[in-house]
């Protein structure tokens, strides 16, 4: 069972050992959404089952209809309608799960993070990526594949923890909770907000852009540079006190698998992120 990390090498093994097995490709572009069906149809690993951002791992298109579970501009969706999703790609609760993207584990982290709120142990990202697939001539495909039967998928209890706005701001400025962002230095600092109204960060977080997971091969660094990394930044705070956000609840969740590489454990998500947190005036707001 992997729960973190497989490599490209490991994922050829298991596809060759015939185990039960499903991948998904997470491809995606904040800026143009249609580009992820798009490099999906273009190449993607053989028997890959394409995960919508918008659609399939968020509620985008009408959060209220769908019971939604956060806020922000990638709002959960209800933990029933993603395991009706699941259903319907025919994935089941005995199957190992690996998810990857093309753009250094933005977003597939997203899928990873979502299998494990709705229970399901058995979740791996691909290190490296499409990238590193190709990379050993592993085997892929263009075009839609063949729909697939229908699988059942029963949710269980969540192996994560998630956190609203409400939770984040009672505790802001107390022991027992350390803020992590993991938007880029510049958006961090409110220099620059490309996509949210307000610029700037949730006051007495700290910045750890989520790129400084990777190596420059493109794979997560080695599980001590990433514990060595995080004790750094952390100091005398607790990991196990640790709130992870970002933009929207996407690209945070490479800061809560690189966690656990280093051995750290579980740490929550506020998955309404700054996009959540900066729609309402009343929030306090820090820059610099």
């Amino acid at each position: 069972m992997y729960t973190t990390l497989i490599s490209a090498t490991q994922l050829q093994a298991l596809l060759a050992s015939q185990l039960p097995c499903m991948v998904f490709d997470c491809s995606s572009d904040l800026m143009q959404p249609q580009l992820g069906p798009a490099m999906y149809q273009e190449v993607h690993i053989a028997g890959a089952v394409f995960a919508h951002l918008d659609t399939a791992l968020s509620a985008k298109g009408d959060p209220a209809a769908t019971g939604a579970q956060s806020g922000g501009r990638h709002p959960l969706p209800a933990r029933e309608t993603f395991a009706a999703w699941l259903a319907s790609c025919g994935f089941g609760n005995g199957l190992q799960a690996v998810v990857y993207d093309r753009q250094g584990a933005n977003y597939c982290g997203r899928l990873w993070w979502m299998l494990k709120w709705a229970g399901h142990a058995q979740v791996a990202v691909l290190d490296g990526g499409l990238q590193a697939w190709q990379a050993i001539g592993g085997a892929t495909e263009s075009g839609t594949p063949a729909p697939r039967m229908p699988g059942q998928f029963v949710l269980q209890p969540a192996l994560v923890t998630l956190v609203d706005a409400v939770a984040v701001q009672r505790r802001l400025g107390q022991p027992g909770q350390t803020v992590v962002d993991a938007r880029a230095a510049p958006r961090f600092r409110g220099e620059m907000e490309p996509i949210d109204p307000v610029a700037g960060h949730i006051p007495g977080a700290l910045n750890r852009p989520f790129a400084q997971n990777l190596g420059p091969n493109g794979l997560f660094k080695s599980a001590a540079e990433l514990r060595a990394e995080f004790t750094a930044l952390l100091g005398q705070r607790s990991p196990a006190e640790v709130v992870h956000h970002c933009g929207s609840g996407v690209s945070a969740v490479p800061n809560i698998l690189a966690m656990e590489i280093a051995g750290f454990g579980p740490s929550a998500l506020y998955a309404g992120s700054w996009s959540d947190w900066c729609s309402d005036p009343s929030r306090p707001v820090a820059q610099g």
